[in-house]
């Protein structure tokens, strides 16, 4: 047994999917973003916490490439991108999933259609794109809106729509801009649920930008029970170990860290955060 524990230690650590070193990037004035650094493991969900205006969605955009940073280096799944080519992007970009604020779905277009825009894109075949549109639609409660067009969905099931959207390529990342900005927060507590229901299933890592605290802490102290289909709290006292915290004030990285560490930070913007 102390052999097998020997072995394991001595693994390297994986690489993580995206990681930022000493990120900087402005418009045309003061830093959006200021030498920014932090890790997403596999399997890790990193929820990033500040106020509207600090650069959250920005830190999205150059997550994934719509963004180059003015100084550092970003390397998604492994690869340098902070000067890549947009056409080497491409290939990049497939492997990630977006969740946009406010759904950004194309009202001309049925659900099916924008689920499957990506696969449609790349000229897969009819029966697979109905098959897979389906499975995503299936996965976040949704699979009679098929042929309904995004006019006639409420504001919670087009975010889920978007999620369904988001998952079709069973990306090995996602990033969520936001995802119940604007909702009332029944609604709110659904798109979370189907949020953890993702990262307890299929165990993408993510990045997740939100300034609602109540999102984060019920993601950190909820899981997703299959035998209930539903989700359900942790144990008193419990968190889930794979999801942590990142903070911006001002342009600038405050804290990253779990749960625990969050509550009992004495940084003083902390602490009026989560007053």
């Amino acid at each position: 047994m102390a052999q097998t524990a020997q072995s394991a230690a001595s693994l390297p650590e994986a690489e993580p999917v995206l990681c930022f070193c000493d990120v900087t990037l402005s418009f045309d004035g003061p830093p959006v973003l200021e030498k920014i650094s932090f890790r997403v493991a596999p399997g890790e969900t990193r929820i990033v916490l500040g106020p509207v205006g600090v650069g959250k969605s920005v830190m999205l955009k150059l997550a994934n490439g719509l963004l180059r940073p003015d100084e550092g280096s970003i390397r998604l799944f492994g690869e340098e991108i902070s000067q890549m080519r947009e056409e080497d992007l491409f290939s990049l970009r497939t492997r990630t999933g977006m969740v946009f604020q406010e759904g950004a779905l194309f009202d001309s277009l049925t659900v099916r259609d924008n689920v499957a825009y990506q696969l449609i894109q790349e000229q897969v075949a009819d029966e697979e794109i109905d098959a897979r549109v389906l499975e995503a639609l299936r996965f976040v409660g949704l699979e009679e809106t098929f042929r309904m067009y995004p006019s006639s969905l409420s504001g919670g099931m087009r975010r889920r729509v978007a999620i369904a959207r988001a998952l079709i390529h069973r990306p090995e990342l996602l990033l969520y801009d936001s995802p119940t900005g604007g909702l009332d927060p029944v609604t709110s507590t659904t798109i979370i649920e189907l949020i953890v229901k993702q990262r307890d299933v299929y165990h993408t890592p993510s990045l997740l930008v939100t300034h609602r605290l109540q999102d984060a802490f019920v993601m950190c102290t909820h899981r997703f029970d299959a035998e209930q289909n539903a989700m359900t709290p942790l144990p008193e006292g419990k968190v889930d170990e794979k999801t942590s915290f990142l903070m911006l004030s001002e342009g600038r990285l405050i804290f990253d860290g779990s749960l625990e560490e969050l509550v009992r930070s004495q940084d003083p913007f902390v602490r009026e955060f989560l007053a």
